[in-house]
């Protein structure tokens, strides 16, 4: 086979130098019962024709979000991408930019990551933020890793408003990273006391502002209990076009943010590419993952960019490197970074209080059906409802009348069976009039 050019001798020469007999032992830490017995019910080849048409019919069993009346958030948030943002990140010298590692042929890309971070502490509250993560929940994990290297401490202690997958990549690298993770029960009411739980070995409190459920909390208190105790505050971000109108973290004590920036100039692209975003204390830069871009003079003294932190380093320096993250999410972050300064500021807090106020309107409507009890006493665009008896019996009916009415909670917490009843709703501006009230209609009708 033309792809597979190593024969036999080849492969056993390599097997010995490793040190196994087969190659099945490479793959000993996967559990057995997660391992195909056979190959999986597909065709071995088929024309490109035929593939096609077998694509497009499992395609079309998709309901596409732009199709319904959609109210799906929880940490993927369907916002209107200016047409703009994409004409100008598909011409060829941003589509095809590669790493900036020689800076005296790749300013342009420089300049827009230099740009890209100033957003993005302006956005945080921060003094300084690199030049893009993966996603919102790989940063929020290496914010960790970063307080555990500040404060040489093991031990985090994680809220409960924090949304079940970004907890889960946290205790993954916990897990492997050999590090103690103190998780606090789910907190649909927003009610929890995190301040207890730290304590002279902790390393950091990571909270999620607004929450997985969308409470909104004043940081300020945690952050001084997290101080005294020499402890780092981490502040997780879903939906960054809250900080349009809510205070920043920054504001409030925050040393390290972590956020994901999707819900600008990114769509929902079915989980991806996101863009991860990054700010701490400039005192901590050291400390930061990624790359950072910085401004300099040219000996002729002429404005000009240069990485100032790279990540080459990390590849060099192996297990004494601050992160393993050796890429950024270039396009992405342009993207961003477009949708955001056609904006400006008063576009954002423009776009943040439609926001608010389509949300408000519609956990309105909510609140009224009998037997909806809505958890939130304050919020942005996204809100928790209680509904009589299951969630996913009201979340499918809701999609045979045309409205995707959230995410069920139980998705994401499969072992709380007390959650069994809770729906994460979130209404952006992209919502009408008409789509609150069909949502409303249709859930009357679902519980009558």
């Amino acid at each position: 086979m033309r792809y597979l050019p190593l024969g036999p001798d080849d492969r056993a020469a390599m097997l010995a130098l490793i040190g196994v007999g087969d190659v099945d032992d490479l793959f000993v830490a996967v559990p057995k019962d997660k391992l195909l017995r056979k190959l999986p019910d597909l065709p071995l080849a088929q024309g490109e024709l035929e593939v096609e048409r077998e694509l497009g019919r499992l395609a079309a069993r998709n309901t596409p979000a732009g199709s319904v009346a959609f109210f799906v958030g929880c940490g993927a948030y369907r916002h209107h991408v200016p047409a703009t943002v994409d004409h100008l990140i598909q011409r060829s010298e941003f589509l095809t930019s590669y790493t900036p590692y020689q800076p005296e042929i790749t300013q342009g890309t420089l300049q827009y990551l230099f740009e890209f971070q100033t957003l993005v502490a302006r956005l945080t509250g921060m003094e300084v933020a690199n030049a893009s993560m993966y996603d919102g929940s790989t940063a929020t994990a290496e914010a960790v890793l970063m307080a555990h290297r500040v404060t040489r401490r093991r031990k985090a202690v994680v809220s409960g408003g924090l949304h079940p997958h970004y907890r889960q990549v946290v205790e993954t690298l916990s897990h492997h990273g050999g590090s103690e993770l103190v998780t606090l029960a789910p907190d649909p009411r927003g009610v929890e006391d995190i301040v207890a739980a730290i304590d002279g070995a902790t390393s950091c409190v990571v909270v999620q502002y607004p929450s997985f459920y969308g409470h909104i909390r004043d940081l300020q208190p945690i952050a001084d209990a997290a101080h005294a105790k020499g402890a780092l505050l981490v502040v997780a971000v879903t939906e960054v076009v809250a900080l349009g109108l809510i205070k920043s973290p920054g504001e409030m004590g925050a040393d390290i943010v972590a956020a994901e920036g999707q819900s600008l100039g990114n769509g929902l692209n079915f989980g991806g590419p996101y863009v991860g975003l990054f700010a701490a204390r400039d005192k901590h830069v050291r400390q930061m993952p990624g790359r950072l871009v910085g401004e300099t003079l040219d000996a002729e003294g002429r404005r000009g960019f240069v990485l100032t932190l790279s990540t080459r380093e990390q590849h060099i320096r192996r297990e004494k490197a601050t992160s393993n993250i050796c890429t950024n999410s270039g396009l992405c972050a342009l993207a961003f970074t477009i949708h955001a300064t056609l904006l400006g500021e008063a576009g954002l807090r423009r776009l943040a209080t439609i926001n608010h106020a389509n949300a408000c309107d519609l956990a309105a409507r909510l609140a009224a059906i009998k037997g909806v009890e809505v958890l939130n006493s304050a919020f942005f665009n996204e809100f928790t409802i209680r509904v009589p008896g299951a969630a996913t019996d009201v979340i499918d009916r809701l999609a045979d009348k045309g409205v995707m009415g959230g995410v069920r909670v139980s998705r994401l917490e499969p072992d709380r069976a007390a959650m069994a009843d809770l729906i994460v709703v979130a209404s952006t501006e992209i919502n009408t009039d008409d789509d609150r009230a069909a949502y409303a209609a249709a859930l009357q009708e679902v519980l009558a």
